[in-house]
């Protein structure tokens, strides 16, 4: 790594749309730190991909439901890559809870990992940024809506929005935070061809949605200097759709 290079840690990124985030900003020129839970065959392969196209790209396992897993993870980071400039919050848990079926646990591990998380993650990170920089988390369509079947996971990324907004207020000027709210990017793997093809026919755009999207909108975030505070929802209209 070059002394002016640029490290950007993506959380999530061995699979999914973290992967492609990660990948991204590998290609903008960043050294990626590339964290996994539990994903570490892919997660090599990211570093892989990343690495081929001549920048840093390291992995960094750390569980993000302990509480001390966070700030471990950016201490891990700027112990090994000297510096963070950029964030992607991207881990993340959705899990089929239907109201009566809801547990204690599952409710306290998807807002561990979904809120809790990137909130801890970006003061931490916050604190190594005193050149400024950048932090993106991930929220969810399901923030903007009403998903019976999704109530925990849909609350805790509605308080990732609002979280947003709060530490772009306490961070700013030096760190801009904002977030996108994907929708209609990935479909769930259990879902057949019949599934899909109604999801793209209730979707104004009239198609599914692509990592690929939610990669332009990181990287608008990333140059958006005059941008704080805010939620890009991409999901192909499906929030005005009714």
């Amino acid at each position: 790594m070059t002394a002016e290079r640029k490290v950007a840690l993506v959380t999530g990124a061995g699979h999914r749309v973290g992967k492609e985030f990660a990948i991204a900003l590998g290609k903008r020129g960043y050294d990626i730190a590339v964290h996994f839970h539990s994903a570490s065959r892919q997660s090599a392969e990211t570093v892989r991909t990343i690495s081929a196209g001549g920048v840093r790209a390291e992995s960094f396992e750390q569980d993000l439901v302990s509480a001390e897993g966070p700030a471990l993870l950016v201490q891990s980071v700027i112990d090994r890559m000297s510096r963070i400039d950029v964030v992607i919050n991207s881990a993340a848990v959705m899990k089929r809870t239907p109201v009566d079926e809801v547990t204690v646990e599952q409710w306290d591990d998807i807002f561990a990992l979904n809120l809790r998380a990137p909130f801890f993650i970006a003061r931490a990170a916050a604190s190594a940024m005193t050149s400024g920089g950048v932090i993106i988390n991930i929220s969810d369509l399901a923030a903007f809506e009403t998903w019976p079947a999704y109530i925990p996971h849909a609350i805790s990324k509605a308080g990732v929005v609002k979280m947003t907004e709060s530490l772009a207020k306490v961070f700013a000027p030096k760190i801009r935070v904002n977030a996108i709210a994907p929708g209609a990017i990935l479909l769930p793997d259990d879902w057949d061809k019949d599934q899909a093809e109604r999801f793209a026919a209730t979707t104004p755009l009239q198609r599914i949605g692509d990592p690929s999207d939610a990669v332009a909108a990181m990287l608008y975030l990333l140059d958006a200097e005059f941008v704080t505070g805010e939620t890009i929802v991409v999901d192909g209209g499906r929030r005005i759709r009714s």
